[in-house]
C-alpha cells in the first residue's frame, strides 16, 4: 500500500509518542474522555505481536521475546546496547502498529499511545504534520517519576528480577535520555512537533495544549451502544 493511500486511511489518527515517564498514557486517557476518542495502548498492543513475529522480518523483536527475564537481559548489556537493540529503532514495529489502527473503526478520532513509534516512521503516514506530538520529559522530572514507578518492590522485582533496583533504574534512565535524542532529531528533520514536559503545567493543561494541536472536534453524545474506551 503506498504511503499516500495509507496516509489517507490514517487520516483519523493522532500519534502521541516520545519518552517514558512524559505523561502520555495521562493525556491521551483525559483527551479520550473529552473528544469521543479511542486510545490505543501500544503497551497493551505489543503483546499481540508476539505470534506475529518471525526471526526473519523482526530479528530484534523476536530476540527480544525469546530472550528470557527483561533483568537478565538488560544486566548483561550498557545502556547503548539496550538502546541499539531496540526493534523500534530498526523500523521492526510500525508494522504492527499499522496493522492494528487499520482494523479499528474509523468513526472517530484514535490516539496511538507508545514511546516506540519514532518520528522517522510515523511522519510518511501523516497527512499534516499536526497529527502528531513527541513528548519529552526532562532528565529530572523522568527521574522522579521512574523512582516513584519503581518504588514498589513487587513492580521493581517484576520488572528487574533479583538485580540492584538502583542499578537497573540508572541503566533504564540512561537507554532513555538516548532514545530522547534520537526522537528529538528525527522530529526536526521530519518537522514534526516536540513538547518538553517538566511537571510546571498539569495533565489537563497539556491535554488542552495537544487538543488543539491535534485539531480534535469537541466530544458529541455517545450513541446508543458505545461506551468510551
Amino acid at each position: 500500500m503506498a504511503d499516500e493511500e495509507l496516509a489517507r486511511r490514517l487520516a483519523h489518527v493522532r500519534w502521541i509518542g516520545g519518552g517514558t515517564g512524559a505523561g502520555k498514557s495521562t493525556v491521551a486517557r483525559a483527551l479520550a474522555a473529552t473528544h469521543d476518542a479511542l486510545v490505543y495502548d501500544g503497551d497493551r498492543a505489543e503483546h499481540g505481536w508476539l505470534d506475529r513475529a518471525t526471526a526473519d522480518e523482526h530479528p530484534r523483536f523476536h530476540a527480544m521475546v525469546h530472550a528470557g527475564s527483561a533483568g537478565a537481559s538488560w544486566a548483561r548489556r550498557t545502556a547503548a546496547e539496550i538502546f541499539d537493540a531496540m526493534a523500534s529503532r530498526h523500523g521492526e514495529t510500525i508494522g504492527f502498529v499499522t496493522e492494528d489502527l487499520l482494523a479499528l473503526p474509523g468513526d472517530r478520532p484514535v490516539l496511538v499511545d507508545w514511546f516506540g513509534n519514532p518520528p522517522r516512521d510515523v511522519a510518511p503516514l501523516l497527512l499534516e504534520p499536526w497529527q502528531a506530538v513527541f513528548l519529552l520529559p526532562r532528565p529530572d522530572f523522568r527521574r522522579r517519576m521512574l523512582t516513584d514507578r519503581y518504588a514498589d518492590p513487587e513492580r521493581a522485582r517484576a520488572n528487574w528480577g533479583d538485580h540492584d533496583p538502583a542499578a537497573m533504574l540508572a541503566k533504564r534512565l540512561d537507554r532513555d535520555a538516548l532514545w530522547d535524542a534520537e526522537v528529538r532529531q528525527q522530529a526536526a528533520a521530519a518537522g514534526l512537533r516536540v513538547v518538553e514536559v517538566d511537571g510546571s503545567r498539569s495533565a489537563g493543561e497539556l491535554a488542552a495544549d495537544l487538543a488543539g494541536h491535534f485539531r480534535l472536534p469537541a466530544a458529541t453524545a455517545v450513541r446508543p451502544g458505545r461506551t468510551r474506551e
